[in-house]
């Protein structure tokens, strides 16, 4: 198993990629973390990831708040006396024009996407540095790449995780921490499945590979980066969307 025994907090992991990422981390031998802010749902997900073999630690936890955040990884330490990697994935989404986007639409999604990167990342390394091994893995998009109409706020929260997972990389690697970052493209989630009908045929009809992304190919993405295949990878960014960039 490549991530046994290895404790792996993901963030967002009630429900689409995040649960995926937990399920798939656990099948390699991770005791999983399931960092919510949704607490029930945290509770839930660990609970089935418990049934099916693994093992599971649910917190409710608002990563938009320092605190909150602080306040999981004592948890976490407590519970389970280490870190060895991070996958900041919890992330939200309050899309409209530049013109008719709301102060409110833009810093939550800021608070979130961007400034809940920012404080998991600065809570836990700490730890990872101490010990001299962690892996942090950040999920960006490939609309941070490559922009989007109609999410300025997504995309500038999605292109600062770029950005912050290359200052980290800098920053951690001498420590032995590996930063990189994940940019899926169209992925299976439940937001997406609940598009209309026509929406998704378009989306699908731009990927060369003629598919939506399931969940577990981002989760793939996610463990290959926190295993030791992927020691020497620092600073990068892989994109998992099927060649839409193309």
């Amino acid at each position: 198993m490549r991530l046994q025994d290895r404790i792996a907090i993901i963030t967002g992991a009630g429900r689409g990629i995040g649960r995926a990422a937990a399920e798939r981390f656990s099948e390699e031998g991770a005791k999983v973390v399931v960092a919510e802010i949704d607490g029930e749902l945290a509770e839930t997900a660990a609970a089935e990831i418990s049934e099916q073999g693994g093992q599971a630690f649910a917190v409710q936890v608002n990563v938009a708040e320092h605190d909150s955040v602080v306040k999981m990884v004592e948890e976490v330490l407590t519970h389970w006396g280490q870190i060895d990697i991070l996958i900041n994935n919890a992330g939200i989404l309050r899309d409209g024009r530049l013109v008719k986007m709301s102060e409110e639409q833009f810093d939550s999604v800021i608070q979130v996407n961007l400034k809940g990167v920012f404080n998991c990342t600065q809570a836990v390394a700490p730890h990872m540095m101490e010990r001299g091994s962690g892996r942090i893995i950040n999920t960006s998009s490939v609309v941070g790449i490559y922009g989007n109409f109609g999410q300025t706020n997504y995309v500038a929260a999605k292109a600062g995780v770029i950005g912050m997972t290359k200052v980290w990389a800098r920053e951690l690697g001498r420590k032995g921490v590996t930063v990189n970052a994940v940019a899926p493209g169209f992925i299976g989630t439940e937001m997406v499945q609940s598009m209309p009908e026509n929406i998704l045929s378009n989306m699908v009809a731009k990927v060369p590979l003629g598919r939506i992304g399931e969940p577990r190919d981002v989760a793939n993405a996610y463990l290959w980066l926190a295993s030791d295949e992927a020691n020497y990878v620092n600073g990068a960014v892989i994109s998992v969307d099927g060649g839409v960039t193309i």
